[in-house]
């Protein structure tokens, strides 16, 4: 008679860099069922909305996630510029656009190095981090920081972008897309990879959608559906076509976010060749009120906002929705009927951020 053993998962874990703790009830090396505790790093950010005006809040926001700050900040900024009533210059929305897939490429060169790690693969893992350097150079060399970019202000942005700069941040891109390509075999061919990841974790296309999944994990199992679509900052004025794949599983999703990180690099280099003449802010009068909701594409997948004004400098509310809340319902439908020892890389499979999770 089989025996069913609770085992948890997590919050520490050699594989998992997040603190999600998760009990897996096992029968013989099979998860029969998964549910997870959260609520290991609250921080209380949204209420900071109390003690801090709108225009500081952007710092605050940018440390829910330092990984993705700037998309962060750039979404509080617009929502609060929708508020207002004013629009950023078109100059400070390609310069955006430039920081936020910096940003995105980063993220992804962080999660493709994790996820060779989970399954042996440590001199892969020490590549991808290598790779990440040429970004990190980047970001450090335009806004003169590595992580959290400081960049963005509500009206545009504080810092511009020379010709002379451009130039070397080419040269960049192109080291990057290089050694980037040099991967490709390993992470996608190679057969230790191939028997960890290829049809282990599936989601299928139709429960990714019931379970409200975004971002690489909905558009691994076939849904085409990315916020940048939408075209806000400058994203309707690029070439801009989001990844998709369809089998549902951990290799599709390793997929989609490798492909991602060469399609944001030649995002990179178009906002960069189309960079317009203009100024880099425009002035932030008024104080908020009403409401506003804005959605942008994190590496992870939709990031929302919500802001609530009372006609103060101090808002009445601030709600913010991460990616990785929206995953986890996926990810729990995902465990049960795998091995034990696949659990790690089901996990990595959708990045979970849970300090982005827990404010």
């Amino acid at each position: 008679m089989n025996r069913i053993t609770s085992v948890p998962f997590g919050p520490q874990h050699p594989v998992l860099p997040e603190p999600l703790h998760i009990a897996l009830a096992v029968e013989d090396e099979t998860v029969t069922e998964a549910t997870p505790q959260l609520g290991f790093v609250h921080r209380g950010l949204e209420g900071l909305v109390r003690v801090r005006d709108y225009k500081g809040l952007v710092h605050v926001v940018e440390r829910i996630c330092g990984i993705c700050s700037c998309i962060h900040a750039g979404c509080y900024c617009n929502a609060v510029e929708d508020m207002l009533g004013i629009s950023a210059p078109p100059r400070a929305q390609f310069l955006r656009v430039v920081w936020s897939e910096l940003h995105r490429i980063h993220s992804h060169l962080l999660w493709l190095g994790l996820f060779a790690d989970a399954f042996g693969f440590e001199s892969a893992f020490h590549e991808f981090w290598r790779l990440r350097e040429h970004v990190l150079d980047v970001c450090e060399a335009t806004t003169g920081n590595r992580i959290i970019l400081s960049v963005n202000v509500v009206g545009g942005v504080r810092r511009d972008i020379n010709q002379e700069r451009i130039r070397w941040i080419r040269a960049q891109m192109d080291e990057l897309e290089t050694g980037l390509l040099g991967m490709e075999k390993v992470m996608l061919e190679d057969y230790t990879v191939q028997e960890r990841t290829r049809g282990v974790g599936v989601l299928e296309k139709e429960e990714a959608r019931r379970s409200g999944a975004v971002g690489p994990v909905l558009r691994a199992s076939g849904w085409e559906i990315d916020e940048r679509m939408n075209g806000y900052a400058a994203y309707g004025e690029l070439d801009f076509e989001p990844v998709t794949a369809t089998e549902g599983d951990c290799n599709a999703r390793c997929k989609v976010r490798f492909e991602e990180t060469l399609r944001s690099i030649d995002l990179v280099r178009e906002a960069l060749g189309r960079l317009p003449d203009s100024e880099l802010a425009v002035p932030a009068t008024g104080l908020p009120d009403g409401e506003s909701v804005f959605r942008a594409e994190q590496p992870r997948g939709e990031l929302f906002y919500y802001l609530r004004g009372n006609g103060t400098k101090m808002l009445e509310r601030l709600r913010v929705r991460t990616p990785t809340f929206a995953n986890i319902p996926a990810l729990l439908g995902m465990l049960p009927g795998i091995r034990l020892a696949d659990v790690p890389v089901v996990v990595l499979s959708i990045d979970p951020c849970i300090s982005c999770t827990e404010r």
